[in-house]
């Protein structure tokens, strides 16, 4: 029988009980006993549900992120958190959000704020980790408590437990040089801590470790290739099993290096790279275990198990007892159980596998390549008929939409008159002043506008006293940024639950759940619509809110969108067409309200692009054809307003300095980015590339609680004008500020307009 392994699971709890124990903590309102002991509960009731695994993962539970877990287990810390003498798990939270809970920094001086560890996307997830930071000083030194006591944990659980840990290769491939001295130079060091990892592990009885190396799906260059070689050979002599675990793509010219490294198993991705897996066989050392990614890890979608079976038999008479199953990835980017949601639309709950049910479906294959189809024939059939049932769905198909496409021509996609000639005639209009401030659109979520949002949804308020509390909410942000200063304004978003999930709500073709909630960093969870249809807009979605906010206020008011790129990559997207076509029928949707907007008075639009990096294939090669599709979606959205009208774009924690070119051929008029937490590394791009339009580089980190001071945003826009002339900069925070809380809010904004005064002056 194959044996059935899980490479992570979810661990925010299926009703996010670790994030709201962090925030307790971290608002003082709860223990670090308490926290930890949520953690521990946490970790019992996973391990519990992959009972029927033969190895289960042990050491995938972050508090935070795996990835920072991991310099932690490494003893990378950052030098301005070495002299921390408190918990280790405070020092943590100050490395990932620049200070942990305020009890915690009363202790000692030296346990105030500090700057925050540079975020970005897991390779083209919508998950956010802690970038590694090097220098030519680093040193490594082993600290495996967490990983021994989770360890020790499952041991009490009885646990067949298969510790999880970063490789070293990908370790240093996604950390970031900050003296630009060459990374792969720690390596041999590295892989001093990292053997003594091991060893210790072997210490405790440990047999199977899982490595992830997911950067062996991306193109590496020769000196990298040859690190995973120097690494995997010196880690040989450790005595124990290493499972090699690549996914998020194919292999492609890295197959016979990741077959023929010295280790005793390889993990492939065949949601992404089924295609590999036969030829990886005959590569493969005749000792060699290949662990087969059959579930997609990475949508909610029901498996195929008769299609699957269908192509999997013929792997397993071959391989035999040296085939393991399991998901493509970890099960961190899905949600935790389907069987929570009572809410859900019953025939779309039917086509849905969330993570406890992809492990279910895991079973069934093995049990199917073991004893044969019949012994799990009821529950084949059962997957057949949900399959047959989506795909012949007319809710699924909207011939009318498709009408649509057909009708789609460059021209849509076209501003009337160039960037030059457009912001002459937005000058005239919005009279902006040099270093114009605005926000990113959201402002804080308060105990009100939750109240108020779960009363309506309970019933107890109706339509109209819901309205009339978002108007009040709305309100107060209109008035707070008349006080501060700012002079592009926003209406704070208080009656939208989340950036994508509000549009997806009012369009046709999603459907959405009550429970599923993925992490995207630390305590922020989101619930991702679920895009099963084809798309189009029955109705306006904002211009009713945004009206009313431009009422109370002479100043421009922006209008708030969230583009078709980003709603595509933020949803769970349909598995049935290519995404490029759900995209396209996103932009049309989109259109219609940027038009609507812009007859009702709205001169500002900004359309958010948060994600549109994060969907670039890993591989460069294919990078052409997603930009072009993904561009010109932006495009059809956006451009076919009249010239006064400004089009901004925001996007967030993604390096895009190799897409630079793609994102000015966006044409919005103003693009504003996350630049505070790289110090403006990110404008490193503009050194070399003329863009052409306006930019806000963010100035203020909004996913940490310190408050920056003038004179750090002053140093920050500085830093940005040497790069970009300063009739052409913007100055604002690098996010939305719904996680905020006014208490810290109102203090940023009043430096960052006190800068841009101060700039403006000089």
């Amino acid at each position: 029988m194959a044996t059935i392994h899980n490479l992570g699971f979810p661990r925010i709890g299926a009703k996010r009980e670790l994030k709201f124990a962090l925030e307790a903590y971290w608002k003082g309102q709860s223990s670090l006993d308490v926290l930890k002991q949520v953690g521990q509960d946490l970790r019992r009731d996973n391990w519990a549900l992959q009972a029927n695994l033969d190895l289960a993962p042990v050491g995938d539970f972050a508090f935070y992120d795996q990835v920072l877990d991991m310099s932690f287990t490494l003893g990378n810390l950052p030098a301005r958190v070495q002299d921390f003498h408190g918990d280790a798990l405070d020092n943590y939270f100050r490395v990932a959000r620049g200070r942990s809970a305020q009890s915690a920094e009363d202790h000692a001086q030296c346990c105030g704020g500090v700057a925050a560890g540079e975020m970005t996307k897991w390779f083209d997830t919508n998950y956010h980790y802690i970038v590694p930071e090097f220098t030519a000083e680093t040193q490594f030194k082993l600290d495996a408590t967490r990983l021994l006591a989770q360890l020790a944990e499952a041991k009490a659980q009885q646990v067949k437990a298969k510790p999880v840990i970063i490789g070293p290769v990908t370790y240093l491939a996604i950390g970031k040089s900050k003296d630009d001295s060459d990374r792969l130079a720690l390596l041999p060091q590295l892989l001093q801590v990292y053997t003594e990892l091991l060893e210790t592990l072997v210490a405790q009885g440990v047999e199977w470790v899982q490595m992830d190396e997911p950067i062996l799906v991306t193109e590496l260059t020769a000196e990298w290739q040859h690190a995973f070689n120097l690494a995997y050979h010196q880690l040989k002599s450790c005595r124990i099993k290493l499972l090699l675990a690549t996914y998020f793509g194919p292999l492609a010219d890295n197959q016979y290096l990741a077959a023929n490294l010295p280790v005793a198993g390889l993990h492939v991705d065949a949601i992404h790279a089924r295609s590999e897996v036969v030829p990886l066989i005959s590569m493969l050392p005749a000792h060699k275990v290949l662990s087969v990614g059959v579930i997609n890890g990475r949508n909610i979608w029901k498996t195929d198990l008769n299609a699957t079976l269908d192509w999997l038999e013929p792997i397993a008479e071959r391989l035999g007892e040296r085939l393991w199953l399991a998901p493509s990835c970890s099960l961190l980017h899905v949600p935790v159980d389907l069987d929570s949601e009572v809410k859900l639309d019953a025939e779309v709950k039917s086509w849905l596998a969330f993570a406890k049910q992809k492990l279910e479906e895991l079973q069934v294959l093995a049990t199917a390549l073991s004893l044969g189809r019949a012994a799990v024939k009821v529950a084949l059939a059962v997957n057949q008929v949900a399959i047959d049932a989506r795909r012949a769905s007319k809710r699924v198909h909207n011939p009318q939409v498709k009408a649509a496409l057909e009708t789609l021509t460059p021209q849509l996609g076209q501003r009337q008159s160039t960037y030059a000639q457009r912001a002459e005639k937005q000058a005239a209009l919005l009279k902006l002043p040099k270093y114009p401030t605005t926000t990113i659109g959201s402002f804080p979520q308060t105990a009100e506008i939750r109240q108020a949002r779960s009363q309506f949804k309970a019933g107890s308020l109706n339509l109209a006293g819901y309205e009339q509390a978002m108007k009040t909410e709305i309100e107060r942000s209109v008035r707070e940024q008349e006080s501060l200063g700012l002079d592009v304004l926003v209406h704070g978003e208080a009656e939208r639950n989340d950036m994508v999930e509000y549009f997806g709500e009012q369009l046709d073709g999603y459907a959405f759940s009550q429970f599923g909630w993925v992490q995207s960093y630390g305590s922020r969870c989101v619930k991702p619509p679920i895009l099963f249809g084809d798309i189009s807009r029955p109705q306006a979605m904002t211009v009713g809110w945004i009206k009313y906010a431009q009422s109370l206020t002479r100043k421009p008011m922006k209008g708030m969108l969230t583009g078709p790129v980003t709603i595509l990559n933020w949803s769970f997207v349909r598995d049935d067409q290519p995404r490029a076509v759900s995209c396209y029928q996103l932009a049309l949707a989109i259109r219609e309200e940027v038009l609507d907007l812009e007859k009702a008075g709205i001169h500002v639009i900004q359309i958010d692009e948060a994600a549109l990096r994060e969907g670039l294939p890993l591989r460069k090669s294919q990078w052409k054809e997603y930009l072009q599709w993904a561009v010109e979606s932006f495009r059809i959205t956006a451009n076919g307003v009249q010239d006064e009208t400004q089009i901004h774009t925001h996007m967030c924690y993604s390096e895009f300095n190799d897409i630079i070119a793609a994102i000015a051929d966006m044409d919005a008029d103003v693009i504003t980015i996350e630049t505070s937490r790289s110090d403006m590394e990110l404008l490193d791009a503009f050194d070399n590339f003329n863009y052409p339009n306006e930019i806000g580089p963010g100035v203020y980190d909004i996913h940490s609680p310190n408050i920056p001071t003038q004179q750090h945003i002053m140093q920050l826009m500085q830093k940005a004008a040497e790069r970009i002339p300063a009739e052409r900069l913007w100055v604002n925070p690098d996010c939305g500020l719904k996680t905020r809380q006014w208490a810290e809010v109102l203090p940023a904004l009043t430096n960052m307009v006190a800068a841009a005064h101060t700039l403006r002056a000089a």
